[in-house]
């Protein structure tokens, strides 16, 4: 139990004194890290994020960085190239493709960041990987339907009525 002369964070006092329960920072950092990770590719920035948290930009990000070790941008940045790289292993898609989907706007400002982060070229990585041919995966079912004998023993397909 908290001290009546020290004030809950949590808690704020109306001019009626009734008490108001306040939101957490951390549950407004989450919300926007949430948005990062789940709409990364949409033209998202560190004030678009701030504005999803309900907070300052300067308090935001003071914030986020002190909550997740690393700022907004460079964390929103490290989600697109994550999930880059993960499009360069699995698709025969174009690097600049790649690079509009997951909501960067330069090939060159992409390029030179994947390569920081990741220490290849796009093309690079991408040729360190079997080609995503080779990853591609036939369903059963379908592998089974293309795999039975097309002279069919039973008649049930018709041929001149004969049972």
């Amino acid at each position: 139990m908290a001290h009546p002369a020290v004030p809950d964070p949590t808690e704020a006092v109306r001019a009626n004194g009734a008490k108001l329960s306040l939101v957490p920072t951390a549950r407004h950092l989450l919300r926007a890290k949430d948005l990062a990770d789940r709409r990364y590719a949409d033209p998202l920035d560190v004030d678009g994020l701030a504005r999803a948290a309900g907070l300052s930009r300067a308090y935001f990000s003071r914030e986020f960085h002190r909550a997740f070790g690393v700022s907004p941008h460079a964390y929103l940045l490290t989600s697109r190239l994550e999930r880059a790289a993960a499009l360069l292993r699995s698709t025969d898609r174009s690097v600049a493709e790649i690079c509009f989907d997951v909501g960067l706007r330069s090939v060159g400002s992409f390029t030179t960041s994947f390569k920081r982060s990741y220490g290849l070229s796009p093309t690079a990585y991408r040729a360190s990987f079997p080609p995503a041919s080779h990853l591609a995966w036939i369903p059963a079912c379908v592998v089974r339907a293309y795999a039975r004998p097309q002279h069919r023993t039973f008649r049930e397909d018709g041929e001149g009525g004969r049972a």
